[in-house]
């Protein structure tokens, strides 16, 4: 297996356990309504679950525009590049 593979297993091992070990009902305060009591189970996992979510948003890699690549691939295909060559490099690269 790959380390990052391992990596992956063993945190979410650990997370699991942390989870497990911490079910005890706890106060939870809404902005709506006031003390709640709810599992720390949940009230960690939905944490860890938004936190992954934010963390694959912010780790998207962007789009860039790649019109000007599509463009410099056909010019570079029409022309031939000897025709630029002087006759010194021509035989040089022949």
């Amino acid at each position: 297996m790959k380390a990052k593979t391992v990596f992956i297993i063993g945190v979410t091992a650990l997370l699991t356990l942390f989870l497990v070990f911490n079910s005890d009902p706890v106060p939870f305060d809404f902005i709506v309504v006031k003390e709640v009591y709810i599992s720390k189970l949940i009230v960690i996992g939905v944490c860890i679950l938004i936190g992954f979510i934010l963390g694959f948003i912010a780790a998207k890699p962007k789009r860039t525009v790649s019109s000007y690549d599509n463009e410099i691939e056909l010019k570079n295909s029409t022309t031939n590049s000897k025709d630029n060559l002087s006759d010194e490099d021509r035989e040089y690269i022949s």
